[in-house]
């Protein structure tokens, strides 16, 4: 009997040490996974903040050098940031607004049983997903409609993307149960009204997925612009803060025809100052989206993972 216990003793503790083992490399592959993706904002907040000197030479690393705003002022002394950050307000907050409006309810219809050839809609959008027109034609298209150089084309374009539409179709067919939908079709209730006092406030997890998703899409945005915008004044601030670096590199590359020593020297701090401006306008750019995801976070994670669902 005491042999046995001692052997289940030691089966005992030869199962503790390997869960440890386990725990330990969970917990080291965590770290490093968390250390990847928060460094590189880190790097780039105290880099912004830190002598131009210094972060040029490779001396910042894990520490700021010092408290400097020169960058920040040098990017924020051009008025073409603010209209730029205007700008992508208004694309931002209309054009999320139209993909809602586009996304939920077409997510709604393909999500109803009764509805006729659902099943043929749906493959049609997902061909979509695969298989494009191209950037001429898009182009040709939208130059006939009079959208190109026109603030409406960074709304319309894009509009409904269908993967989002495919998740939050998926949320509806698993979250929302279809009694709740019959039992409102028997006391009378139309479509309009189940989407609309039913489906829409049992659906603010997925909606805030899709918003943000759509939101941080739209603020990233500068290629349609570049494309599509030939005035300067609509453009988004993505494409602003892009001007702004391709300029002081230009200016850089011309320190091999300084008149003088002085002019030189001018040159090698413009070089310096520029190399902390990039980690200024990643850091401007980037602040409204990392100021919003705190509050959405909660239905975030709550939608990603009931809209993952299988059907």
């Amino acid at each position: 009997m005491n042999k046995k216990k001692r052997q289940i003793s030691a089966g005992r503790r030869h199962v503790a040490a390997g869960d440890r083992l386990f725990l330990v490399i969970v917990y080291f592959a965590v770290f490093l996974i968390t250390f990847c993706c928060v460094y590189p904002l880190y790097f780039t907040v105290i880099a912004s903040f830190s002598d131009a000197t210094d972060l040029y030479s490779g001396k910042v690393n894990l520490l700021p050098s010092g408290f400097h705003l020169d960058a920040y002022k040098e990017v924020l002394k051009n008025n073409s940031i603010w209209r730029g950050y205007a700008n992508s307000i208004f694309y931002t907050v209309g054009g999320t607004a139209v993909n809602l409006f586009l996304t939920v309810p077409t997510a709604y219809a393909l999500s109803r049983k009764r509805m006729f050839g659902r099943n043929f809609l749906m493959t049609l959008f997902v061909i979509t997903m695969y298989f494009g027109g191209g950037l001429v034609p898009t182009y040709i298209l939208y130059k006939n409609l009079h959208l190109t150089n026109t603030p409406w084309i960074m709304l319309i374009s894009g509009g409904l993307s269908v993967y989002n539409v495919i998740v939050t179709r998926t949320y509806f067919q698993n979250s929302i149960p279809d009694g709740l939908y019959e039992a409102s079709r028997i006391d009378g209730a139309s479509e309009f009204l189940i989407f609309g006092k039913i489906f829409l406030p049992l659906s603010k997890p997925i909606i805030a997925v899709i918003t943000l998703y759509y939101a941080a899409g739209h603020w990233s945005s500068y290629f349609g612009a570049m494309i599509y915008l030939a005035n300067s004044k609509l453009h988004p601030l993505q494409l602003v803060l892009r001007k702004i670096l391709i300029l002081n590199e230009s200016a850089i590359q011309n320190i091999e025809d300084a008149a003088s020593q002085e002019a030189a020297l001018s040159i090698l701090q413009r070089m310096e100052l520029s190399h902390v401006m990039k980690f200024a306008l990643v850091f401007i750019s980037s602040a409204p989206m990392i100021m919003i995801y705190p509050f959405v976070q909660k239905y975030f994670i709550k939608g990603v993972m009931v809209g993952a669902l299988k059907e």
